[in-house]
């Protein structure tokens, strides 16, 4: 612990977790604090995290930041949810939608109403009910916060862009905002000879930086995390198998699908993401049952378009660090640990930890309780978002190849195993609302997974059977006229990227 007050906030790496981290402090922070962010243009980032969730719009708006301008400028697309093929069987689809399912009854889930439905006939497919599905599937957007003369929820979305082209926005935004930005290698850190805290960073021109509080975005390499303190990385690849990715970009193709798609293979999966100027791809596998040649070989023949460029192979380790922040130094992105994109989570947790570094800043010095409690709530939310993406391989019916085998009949964490017990056998889910996957993400996952609950909550049968049939049929009618009205996703993008 020290009393002393934080004022100078060394932030090292840039890339999407730098910038972020340096845009909310600089932005909501700046006149409190000096903030220098130190990078490189020689070290290159991973760059492949073009995939966002809808707490990003949050982000965006915290900023100050005009979403047309965003758009344009990180070539971006829609985002309606993430399409699952081949994961339950091969063959099979689902769709992880973002927003609502169905009407809520009182004190009673849709979900609940929809599985009586399914015993007594009237309930069709889950995704009937989804309004983002269904604008996803036929390629279908606006900006619709609600549903007219409804109380019913409109779109949700999220963004597909251009990492590295988000990372130079934000960098103008937070020089603007006052940050420093120190081009360089670091060649030492220096520590205190006492308390071990980090003083300052010597680069290789021989200039010094101290700083108060250091942020390590440095990415897998943990400079400061885990080079300099030493702090030990709790390994998840007993649960999670991939270890492996080829990433490649492609032209693009029209017109633009406005979801993510992840398609699993023998031995993993592999990703689209859909920009204005090109297409993110990329196979995530696991090199103990799949040869990287082999990888590369269906990355280059599920291609849309044509190549840009070669495949770059990634190499990682899922799991996470013990302490995010230890002494007087926070990692926040890859540095903190790492979870594979099926989820679209990495940008979304740079997010995370940037807005809870804001509220529990030390600014009249480390305490040793908050400390622990940004711990705290670090770990919580990586092991909740852990737990939800091992769902997708565990709950699977494929029985094709030893990597799904094994997927099938590894152990789970006791966390994980009391969820998917609970929804099997009363059809709930119990979501701490702060978590970021709600009932409605994993009730999609697990339905589409292949999970059958056994029953249904007592409150639906307040219905009797024709207004049951009447309810469901009003809520799909409601939800194909509006998405009948809607506008093309291509023809949004069109006029945004025409300004």
């Amino acid at each position: 612990m020290t009393e002393q007050r934080i004022n100078k906030v060394v932030i090292v790496g840039g890339g999407t977790a730098g910038w972020i981290t340096a845009a909310v402090l600089a932005r909501l922070l700046g006149k409190n604090l000096n903030i220098t962010l130190i990078e490189s243009d020689a070290i290159g980032t991973v760059g492949v995290g073009e995939a966002t969730i809808p707490p990003i719009l949050t982000l965006n708006k915290a900023l100050g930041i005009d979403q047309l301008e965003f758009m344009t400028q990180t070539k971006a697309t829609i985002k309606l949810g993430i399409e699952f093929e081949n994961w339950r069987n091969p063959g099979h689809r689902y769709m992880h939608a973002f927003g609502n399912l169905g009407r809520d009854y009182p004190f009673c889930g849709f979900e609940q109403l929809w599985l009586r439905g399914l015993r007594e006939g009237c309930s069709t497919d889950f995704w009937d009910y989804s309004l983002n599905y269904q604008a996803a599937k036929q390629g279908k957007f606006a900006l619709l916060e609600s549903i007219p003369k409804t109380d019913m929820q409109g779109i949700i979305y999220a963004y597909h862009f251009d990492a590295g082209l988000y990372a130079n926005f934000l960098r103008d935004l937070s020089i603007k905002a006052g940050v420093e930005r120190i081009e360089g290698k670091i060649k030492q850190v220096q520590q205190h000879p006492e308390s071990g805290f980090i003083d300052q960073l010597e680069l290789e021109d021989g200039q010094a930086v101290a700083g108060d509080l250091f942020i390590d975005c440095s990415g897998f390499r943990g400079l400061l995390i885990k080079q300099t303190l030493g702090v030990e990385y709790e390994d998840w690849s007993n649960w999670l198998l991939n270890d492996s990715a080829l990433a490649v970009q492609s032209e693009a193709t029209l017109p633009i699908k406005p979801y993510t798609q992840s398609i699993a293979h023998q031995a993993g999966w592999r990703w689209r993401i859909p920009l204005t100027h090109r297409t993110g791809n990329g196979v995530v596998f696991s090199s103990d049952f799949m040869q990287a040649a082999e990888a590369e070989h269906i990355l280059r023949t599920e291609l849309d378009g044509e190549l840009l460029g070669e495949p770059r192979l990634i190499k990682f380790n899922t799991g996470k660090r013990r302490e995010a922040w230890h002494k007087n130094c926070v990692a926040i992105g890859l540095s903190s640990g790492f979870l594979e994109p099926l989820e679209s989570t990495s940008i979304h947790m740079i997010q995370t930890a940037a807005i809870r570094l804001l509220k529990l800043f030390p600014h009249t010095g480390i305490k040793d309780a908050e400390v622990a409690e940004y711990n705290r709530q670090t770990n919580d939310e990586i092991d909740h978002i852990r737990d939800f993406i091992i769902l997708h391989y565990h709950a699977t019916e494929r029985d094709d190849s030893d990597y799904w085998r094994h997927c099938r009949s590894m152990s789970i964490p006791d966390s994980l195993q009391h969820k998917i017990e609970l929804f099997q056998q009363t059809g709930k889910v119990s979501t701490p609302t702060e978590h970021l996957f709600s009932d409605v993400a994993w009730q999609q996952v697990m339905i589409g997974q292949g999970i059958e609950p056994q029953g249904y909550h007592p409150l639906a049968d307040a219905m009797s059977s024709a207004q049951l049939v009447e309810y469901h049929r009003n809520i799909k009618s409601i939800i194909n006229q509006v998405v009948e009205k809607l506008p093309k996703h291509q023809d949004f993008l069109e006029a945004v990227h025409k300004r």
